[in-house]
């Protein structure tokens, strides 16, 4: 990962969110300021499994120039060793291992943030994977389970092994996504581990970013949620950290990224239905229209067909009121960004 940085400036990487950061959505980012590196939607890894092929096309198809390191999870050592070598037959910058992943039906599996609960096989995991790694292997992780004193003995795991990069979601697994982040627990593996440490979590404008670097002292920052709302914000992050001017779209430009959104994933379906598209839209929609002026989200919530999504963007989108930085501050999908 360190060759990957840049020189005059912390990395920004786009966070993998299943179902959300597949090929249509790196290509709709990297058109509005792309990332350093990209990270795959995550391969699932069993005895029985084999590569995703519609994962694949993320690598293989990727015409963004970015790199894109391939992410796995799992908890079967033999599965996952012979999906990182299959997965280095494909032109990937490395590989990833999700330690973070908070899905209840992902930690019931003990995969994911599940496996954060048994330390000893994290070790194991660790140290197999990076002797059967020849190339970029790095880990995602959160900060324990159920509680943020877990992360030090964790710590002493990563420091361990010879692991290229570690990212840190900088809650536990418990805490999901519903509380602030704790940066001075990022910054605690900043500053032992010999790794570039990347922060993850609650980053959802140049404010949020720049005040987690300088708490956290991290090499980078990672952006999930906040790309979805904001497909803008890598190229706002990299003008904030160099005291340039930080160019605010407007309304309509927030439509013709959500009419590019949905013509992108529209093309890429194989058995597409209209009807089943605008559910699959709204999925995503609940993070854009989410406190946006006026009735945009509770009527987005109620489109059914193809012309009601079209109707509804075209009543609350077609003008050029800039869009506001921020998520409300008693937002339930960003919680706890303001405190960074």
């Amino acid at each position: 990962m360190r060759d990957f940085l840049p020189q005059d400036r912390p990395a920004l990487v786009l966070a993998p969110m299943q179902d959300v950061t597949d090929l249509p959505f790196m290509r709709i980012i990297a058109r509005r300021g792309a990332p350093d590196w990209f990270v795959t939607e995550y391969f699932r890894v069993h005895p029985e499994s084999c590569l995703n092929r519609y994962i694949l096309r993320s690598i293989v198809e990727n015409e963004t120039g970015r790199p894109v390191f391939a992410q796995m999870i799992g908890r079967d050592l033999p599965s996952l060793i012979r999906s990182a070598r299959q997965l280095a037959e494909y032109p990937i910058a490395g590989i990833d291992l999700n330690l973070g992943c908070p899905a209840p039906i992902v930690c019931r599996k003990d995969a994911g943030g599940g496996l954060l609960r048994n330390p000893e096989t994290v070790n194991r995991l660790i140290g197999s994977l990076r002797d059967a790694i020849p190339g970029r292997f790095t880990v995602k992780t959160r900060l324990g389970y159920t509680t943020p004193e877990e992360f030090p003995g964790l710590l002493d795991i990563f420091r361990s092994h010879a692991i290229d990069g570690l990212t840190i979601h900088g809650r536990t697994v418990v805490e999901r996504y519903q509380t602030p982040v704790h940066p001075e627990m990022v910054r605690s593996a900043v500053e032992v581990m010999p790794c570039p440490v990347i922060a993850n979590g609650n980053v959802v404008d140049v404010a949020s970013g720049l005040s987690y670097l300088a708490r956290t002292g991290a090499a980078g920052l990672m952006v999930g949620r906040g790309a979805i709302r904001n497909p803008w914000i890598f190229s706002q992050l990299e003008a904030g950290f160099s005291a340039q001017a930080v160019r605010i779209p407007t309304y309509r430009e927030l439509w013709e990224y959500v009419l590019e959104l949905y013509q992108e994933i529209a093309r890429e379906t194989p058995k597409f239905n209209p009807l089943s598209h605008v559910q699959r839209m709204k999925k995503t929609m609940a993070y854009i229209t989410h406190g946006l002026e006026g009735d945009f989200e509770y009527d987005m919530r109620r489109a059914r067909t193809p012309e009601d999504f079209e109707e509804i963007c075209r009543r609350h989108l077609d003008h050029d009121i800039p869009l506001p930085p921020q998520p409300p501050r008693e937002s339930k999908l960003f919680c706890g960004f303001e405190a960074l």
